[in-house]
């Protein structure tokens, strides 16, 4: 059967990073939808928000205030997720009940002291300097002795748990490797040992070559909506040269992040004319002192708007009892947002 006749028809694809199935099936995209409408916050206007515990000189939920920051601000999080000062403790009754202390820290990064910007309305010179702050974030955890991973996030609109408009991102530093991380890791490193070569390497030439899912890229750079994707208008961004953590970047590279990170963050803004939301995240090389040769630096970019901006796909049913499952190919989904314009909606008359 060939590549367009199987992608109208119910079929699953594989995701070599987490060596699990993804069911599509293209055909259910004609449903009619009665389910849940959501409502999407619109962009804020205000440069400033009183209310807003994150905005400069405000006094934050756990009753410290903020500096006057002027444009990155960086933090201890106030209700942190996991401790430094965990003890270590064990429970092994047997092999049914485990469980075991999980030491680490939490750090909220504050992208602006503007309350109404957000990445795709930020100027790439201030996109790199949020990527200077990752990557030093990245190069001090990495020196704590015991963590072994740092995971950098951004968790974007209420619909995605963000608990504040206000433009940031999260980093947790565990003392453990988390289940995605380590499923990628053994797949990268199972991927070398028998081709000899990166994984993400390989597929990436490969997606270029098609060019039949590719969103966006530059010289440093490339998005692409996965073939295994799950989400909607899932997306992929991954490094051209190989390397395995954002502090290996060079100066130009940093910059050309910068960019791509604009240029796909635009798309999707400009897909419902809306503040898309979205978790996203970089998978870098464990940090535990082992140099993972293997790895390649990547971010994953999940957003769960499906047919606009008040529709949005739940997992449920099947997915949470079965396996992953979605009806827009990856195919049109890469198409929808490689055609879409690179000026902000909200531009278009002109910045703001």
């Amino acid at each position: 059967m060939s590549h367009s006749s199987l992608e109208q028809s119910p079929h699953r694809r594989y995701n070599p990073l987490t060596r699990e199935w993804v069911l599509i099936s293209p055909h259910r995209t004609q449903r009619p939808w009665q389910g849940t409408v959501e409502k999407i916050a619109s962009p804020s206007e205000a440069r400033y928000d009183p209310s807003c515990y994150l905005c400069p000189g405000n006094e934050r939920a756990g009753g410290v205030r903020n500096p006057n920051y002027k444009s990155t601000f960086t933090f201890e999080n106030d209700f942190s997720a996991l401790l430094p000062t965990t003890q270590n403790a064990e429970i092994n009754e047997e092999g049914l009940l485990v469980a075991q202390s999980e030491p680490g820290l939490c750090r909220v990064i504050c992208f602006s002291p503007r309350h109404d910007l957000t990445i795709p309305l930020m100027s790439p010179s201030e996109i790199r300097e949020v990527i200077d702050v990752w990557s030093e974030q990245y190069r001090e955890l990495e020196k704590v002795p015991w963590i072994r991973h740092i995971q950098i996030f951004e968790n974007r609109g209420a619909l995605m748990g963000a608990s504040n408009p206000h433009p940031h991102c999260q980093i947790w530093a565990n003392a453990t490797i988390p289940n995605i991380p380590e499923r990628e890791l053994s797949s990268f490193e199972a991927y070398t040992g028998r081709e000899k070569n990166c994984l993400l390497c390989d597929y990436l030439k490969l997606e270029l070559s098609k060019n039949e899912r590719v969103v966006c890229q530059n010289d440093g750079f490339a998005v692409v909506v996965p073939y295994w994707a799950v989400w909607p208008f899932e997306t992929l961004l991954l490094s051209k040269r190989h390397l395995g953590a954002m502090h290996e970047l060079s100066a130009d590279e940093r910059e050309l992040l910068a960019d791509i990170l604009k240029q796909i963050t635009i798309r999707y803004d400009n897909l419902f004319e809306t503040a898309f939301p979205y978790s996203m995240g970089f998978h870098q090389r464990p940090s535990d002192r082992q140099p993972h040769p293997a790895f390649h630096f990547h971010a994953h970019y999940y957003p769960p708007l499906l047919r606009s901006a008040t529709v949005r796909k739940f997992m449920v049913g099947y997915e949470l009892l079965a396996s992953p499952q979605r009806d827009i190919t990856p195919e049109s989904a890469a198409e929808r947002l490689s055609k879409l314009t690179g000026i902000h909606y909200l531009h278009r008359n002109g910045p703001t």
